[in-house]
């Protein structure tokens, strides 16, 4: 069954870190004063009072540390230059890194769009799509949401557990190819709330030819001004808390000769590199680029490889090797909310007290900036960061409680029960799926039932609903139930897994083998 495409139905909707640790610093260097001074001072009176003012500043600092929970991000971007996937992009992912991924973005450019590509792709996932799903699934992953624009392609990945604190999803794109006519160039984002931290992603692919800085320049400047989201306090890129861009976004490596560049490649002086990049010049003179950060280039330039090798171009053109591919992030600057403001919205792109200190701070740090060389289907080699965010929740309760009732088997119609915990846009449209545990995105269920047609539920109050039993797998095993949400696009209320019995007409359906005496008939 497909919730689009099912009976119609009536609709209803109802309506930094930084901070944190600059008082550690100033907390100890008041320990160390107390310390100095219990051990320097001759008066007992001179010496209770400067201990007892020592302490009550180092009490107040205390009082303002704010804990944090750390999220790891693993990124990529890679210019696939339509080629096909390869085989295996475990490497890639790096499945077995230690701390765990929380989340996954990946962010491709030139993934095959001819006319026939492109629109046998729109009616189903594309092959780049699903070899990360069949990679990342198996691992606990879901894909929550991507957007396509001709060759330019974003997917976004969480672990299930996080989920439920996903919200506000919103994609959109800007072309910028042939005046701004044609999508083979340009920006396609993705902003999300993360446990109420707002966040976008945008992957970009900018003009090409090394003769076109200041055209890359402007167009990037154009996609962060143009994009905008039907989110009132974040209705710009800008405007979130925390931006990652990454993509093709085609700087070369200015003056240097061909000979010079590759020289210092092969000899490991990349630095030698460094103050021609033109990013790195271009950021010299433009305040907004200024605002975005970046990793030390400490791995190879990413373009031109000939196909399926390490060795740089070597055709007629033997274009010179250039860090096209990148990985920026730039944090929102602290700004005080007035009263009206913090009522407004439980989720806010940033909420500082009156000294400044961020009540809900949201810190990133990356860990790793690099490239994987071993991948040859594309002339660009795929570059790889991987961050630690460190951020205080908004909250930490799902919107939706939900939980299967009494035993679940095919061979019956089962039951289930909901509970709205808290006032969210809910709607008749909204939908619970069965998921089998392993699910790749939102739309892999089994089957699904409508919430509550009539009217929409109160606060806490409990719900049930049966599932009819042409829709529960004959197989059983291990699934989970989530509550979709169509306004905030995102499962926002997930079961704890649970086991579906073996149906005895699995053996009439011829699913299993017939046991007789002990022996498969």
């Amino acid at each position: 069954m497909d919730p689009f495409t099912y009976s119609p139905r009536g609709r209803a909707d109802s309506a930094s870190s930084s901070a944190s640790r600059g008082s550690k610093v100033l907390l100890r260097q008041r320990l160390t004063q107390l310390l100095t001074r219990i051990d320097d001072m001759s008066s007992d009176d001179e010496a209770s009072e400067e201990v007892t003012r020592s302490l009550d500043e180092a009490f107040q600092l205390c009082g303002r540390f704010i804990p944090t929970e750390p999220f790891r991000l693993h990124m990529v971007t890679w210019n696939v230059a339509t080629a096909e996937p390869p085989e295996d992009v475990a490497s890639l992912l790096q499945l077995d890194v230690q701390p765990p991924t929380d989340l996954y973005v990946i962010g491709l450019q030139e993934v095959n769009a001819t006319p026939v590509r492109f629109i046998s792709d729109l009616l189903g996932e594309d092959s780049w799509s699903h070899i990360f799903m069949d990679t990342l699934a198996p691992r606990g992953f879901v894909k929550v949401t991507s957007i396509r624009m001709q060759g330019l392609l974003l997917l976004i990945f969480a672990k299930q557990i996080h989920l439920p604190y996903i919200r506000k999803i919103q994609t959109t794109y800007t072309r910028t190819g042939i005046f701004g006519y044609w999508g083979n160039k340009g920006g396609v984002s993705v902003r999300f709330s993360f446990y109420g931290h707002m966040v976008c992603f945008l992957n970009c692919h900018l003009a090409a030819h090394m003769n076109y800085a200041l055209q890359r320049v402007d167009e990037f400047e154009y996609i962060l001004e143009s994009q905008d989201f039907d989110i009132s306090d974040t209705p710009h890129i800008l405007d979130h808390k925390a931006v990652f861009c990454l993509g093709d976004l085609n700087f070369r490596i200015s003056d240097h000769g061909l000979h010079f560049i590759r020289s210092s490649i092969n000899s490991g002086r990349l630095h030698l590199l460094w103050s021609r990049d033109q990013l790195t010049m271009m950021k010299k003179n433009e305040p907004f680029l200024q605002e975005f950060e970046e990793g030390p280039l400490n791995f190879s330039p990413t373009y031109k490889f000939d196909r399926n090798s390490d060795t740089y171009d070597s055709s007629g053109k033997k274009r010179k090797p250039a860090w096209t591919d990148r990985i920026l992030w730039r944090i929102k600057p602290k700004t005080l909310l007035s009263e009206d403001e913090e009522d407004d919205n439980d989720e806010k792109a940033s909420i500082c007290t009156e000294d400044g200190i961020d009540e809900y701070p949201l810190h990133v740090s990356q860990d790793k900036y690099t490239s994987d060389m071993s991948y040859g289907v594309s002339d660009h080699k795929p570059v790889i960061a991987t961050f630690t965010v460190e951020l205080r929740k908004h909250f930490d309760t799902p919107l939706v409680h939900i939980s299967p009732l009494g035993v679940w088997c095919g061979d019956h119609d089962a039951l289930l029960s909901y509970t709205i915990q808290e006032d969210f846009m809910s709607s008749t449209w909204d939908w619970i799926g069965l998921y089998k545990v392993g699910f790749r995105s939102a739309f892999d269920y089994e089957t699904f039932v409508w919430v509550r047609e009539d009217d929409l539920p109160e606060i806490n109050e409990v719900i049930k609903i049966s599932v009819d039993k042409d829709g529960i797998p004959l197989l059983g095993g291990q699934y989970t139930l989530g509550y979709y949400s169509t306004n905030m696009q995102s499962i926002v209320g997930l079961s704890a897994s649970f086991h579906i019995l073996e149906s005895k007409n699995a053996v009439l359906e011829g699913l299993v083998p017939e046991n007789i005496n002990g022996l498969n008939k």
